[in-house]
């Protein structure tokens, strides 16, 4: 399970760095500073430029084209999932949202490699039985796709309910996982 530490912006460099990462799935970006992961999406996905112009606003920062070291790891860990030889990322995580949302992102970071869960099983893990819409809502904000694993949440009649990468992405990440278990 990644380390999800909360991570400060140097006040003399504010600034986070993004890049571009190929994948298997197409290219996503990478937004983070020295210490940490900040967001992973692909590029593809609706609306990604709204969704960095507000994760920017949220995170208080600028982002700059660069790379850190922690890009470098994300990049590495990501070729080795893809791969199937990886299985727990170790990249550190900075979560940027609500203390709801953060919850249920943690959660999502307990669901095993290769296992689904529905939103109302997570739901319940987090004790709030009645709030499955609430958590597909804080699933659907998750800015970290991959190691924040909310492509293992499916609908409760087990279908693949939605996914931002889209479900044909979904669908091949939940099959790469039962493959190389």
């Amino acid at each position: 399970m990644p380390s999800t530490a909360a991570v400060k912006l140097n006040k003399q460099d504010n600034s986070l760095k993004s890049s571009w990462l190929d994948t298997p799935l197409g290219l996503m970006i990478a937004i983070a500073d020295k210490q940490a992961l900040y967001f992973l999406e692909f590029v593809e996905r609706q609306r990604l430029e709204e969704k960095v112009e507000k994760f920017s606003i949220k995170a208080n920062t600028t982002i700059t084209q660069g790379n850190t070291t922690i890009i470098e790891l994300v990049e590495s860990e990501l070729k080795a999932y893809f791969s199937g030889t990886l299985k727990n990322f170790q990249t550190p995580l900075h979560l940027t949202g609500s203390s709801f949302q953060k919850s249920v992102w943690n959660e999502l970071l307990r669901t095993p490699y290769g296992e689904t869960r529905s939103y109302s099983n997570q739901a319940i893990a987090l004790e709030k039985p009645l709030a499955y819409r609430a958590v597909a809502n804080a699933n659907g904000a998750n800015n970290i796709a991959i190691i924040i694993p909310c492509h293992r949440i499916i609908a409760n009649n087990g279908g693949l309910g939605g996914y931002g990468g889209g479900t044909t992405r979904k669908q091949w990440l939940l099959d790469l996982e039962k493959r190389t278990l």
